[in-house]
């Protein structure tokens, strides 16, 4: 359905900005300030190029206490490149915007949720200059809402749930409490949530039970907004893997010439995403006496 697990758990959120809020409050327990309006905003954080820079959601919330910008990216699991990301993240948009920035991570992983709660502390140990305190959302705080009429309470908490906890035995009440529970709503709201609900369900026999379940109303599968999130999600991920595929050739062209690859220059040839200058790159590497030489300027 929706092209990825990872585009749907952050994308959620921009379906229903609310959700977000309500299960920082819900889940976390952090007081959030009462929201008068959401709005999307550009997710590109690119300052120079070639190395581009880019949130998975990003929504601007006005309070009643100022405006907060809420950050959220959706994490498969442990990478520790994101000590350096999200602290980029967070500086560049409060210097871009003056605005309060909040980091929130979603994942299914427990193991990943732990790792993503650790604060990032850069500078002195003790007199840290930067300290990173993401708020995270995951297996082991998202409440189980497996009681049909919780889940009419609370339909998109309810789907939060199912997105991070249909797995396991617990999957069929889960999932059958919020079927029970989408009929209650919009048919357009509905739609889109069956759309992201489908998608992060990675066991095979949960995945089928929600299809089934779903299989009397047939209409949901068609909705236009699904269908273009879905379509969204398909042309990011071919767009993802020729990049990795032009990236590893430039690497790999190096490594057959015997050219010694530093850190350095790996990183910066993972971290670019211009397929142009990617191919740039291998151009060069067919000739270069020294990796640094790929981003020389003649």
């Amino acid at each position: 359905m929706v092209g990825s697990s990872h585009e749907a758990l952050h994308r959620i959120f921009q379906k229903d900005p609310g959700l977000l809020t309500h299960a920082l409050q819900r889940v976390l327990g952090v007081p959030f300030p009462e929201t008068r309006e959401f709005a999307a905003m550009n997710v590109d954080l690119t300052e120079i190029e070639p190395v581009q820079r880019r949130v998975d959601t990003l929504l601007r919330a006005e309070t009643d206490e100022g405006t907060y910008l809420l950050v959220v990216e959706s994490q498969g699991e442990v990478d520790g490149r994101k000590r350096g990301s999200w602290p980029y993240y967070l500086s560049y948009l409060y210097e871009k915007y003056r605005c309060e920035p909040v980091l929130i991570v979603i994942t299914q992983s427990s193991a990943t949720a732990r790792w993503a709660s650790q604060p990032i502390r850069l500078g002195l140990r003790g007199w840290e200059s930067l300290t990173v305190r993401p708020l995270v959302l995951g297996p082991e705080n998202v409440p189980v809402i497996a009681d049909e009429r919780e889940a009419v309470r609370d339909v998109p908490l309810a789907v939060l749930s199912a997105m991070t906890h249909g797995r396991g035995r617990q999957a069929p009440a889960i999932l059958e409490s919020l079927a029970a529970a989408l009929k209650t709503i919009d048919r357009d709201s509905a739609a889109v949530f069956v759309q992201f609900v489908d998608s992060c369900l990675v066991d095979p026999q949960a995945k089928q039970m929600w299809r089934d379940l779903m299989t009397a109303i047939q209409y949901f599968w068609r909705h236009p907004l699904a269908e273009q999130v879905r379509e969204e999600g398909r042309e990011e991920g071919r767009e993802q893997g020729r990049v990795q595929e032009r990236a590893e050739m430039v690497l790999r062209v190096l490594e057959w010439r015997g050219i010694a690859v530093s850190d350095s220059v790996r990183e910066r040839v993972d971290a670019c995403t211009d397929l142009d200058q990617l191919e740039t790159w291998a151009q060069r590497a067919v000739h270069v006496t020294d990796a640094a030489e790929l981003f020389v300027e003649s």
